[in-house]
């Protein structure tokens, strides 16, 4: 594997799990379950903790991943993670 810098990942480390942060809390909204919305917001400090456990695993195994962290300071979202 290598590290990927382009695109999205010139923003943030981890693009995918933003994506997945809107789906799970949107989706809720789009079938009209309000209530909803709260249980699926447990995701994110889910989604928290296993990004903080793969960027272990990908500075330890991951050539050119200290690096690029340099680069892309932000994990989830520009400015604030």
């Amino acid at each position: 594997q290598k590290v990927i810098s382009t695109g999205p990942y010139a923003l943030v480390r981890h693009p995918m799990y933003f994506g997945v942060i809107i789906m799970y809390l949107a989706s809720p909204l789009a079938l009209g379950s309000y209530f909803a919305v709260l249980p699926a917001g447990l995701i994110i400090p889910l989604l928290l903790a296993r990004i903080r456990n793969e960027e272990q695993v990908l500075h330890r195994e991951l050539p050119g991943y200290a690096e690029y962290t340099q680069k892309v300071k932000y994990r989830l979202l520009p400015g604030v993670y």
